[in-house]
């Protein structure tokens, strides 16, 4: 996937409501070859859409306090990773919103080992 073909795939998401399979609940332990994330929101993928690593697009999901196996919710927001393949998308339940700081305070656990910034929903 290009870098151009990455970014209109993430840029086509913003808005939409879509079904997340969830296999990083919150409180999940993900032990990394030089760190440790404990996630501190439920962090899946939209199933069958593959992302700019080859592997399903993934998805934070702010605003569901509990650990959860699948959710529906819309994308709120694109966190654009500029030294790396892939970028994530940001969802929330219908009707919640979340500033760019909000975002970024709850994904800081995973995106402070990127260069990255936050693209809201208009």
């Amino acid at each position: 996937m290009t870098y151009e073909e990455r970014k209109a795939q993430v840029l086509s998401y913003l808005g939409k409501t879509v079904r997340i399979g969830i296999d990083r609940p919150i409180g999940y332990v993900h032990k990394k070859e030089k760190y440790t994330l404990t996630y501190k929101i439920n962090y899946g993928y939209i199933p069958e859409v593959l992302g700019g690593d080859g592997e399903e697009l993934d998805v934070y999901l702010m605003g569901v306090d509990t650990p959860v196996e699948e959710y529906e919710a819309r994308i709120i927001a694109i966190v654009h990773r500029e030294n790396d393949v892939e970028d994530k998308l940001v969802a929330a339940p219908e009707g919640m919103s979340f500033s760019a700081e909000e975002i970024r305070a709850a994904v800081d656990f995973q995106e402070k080992y990127y260069l990255s910034h936050i693209q809201l929903a208009e």
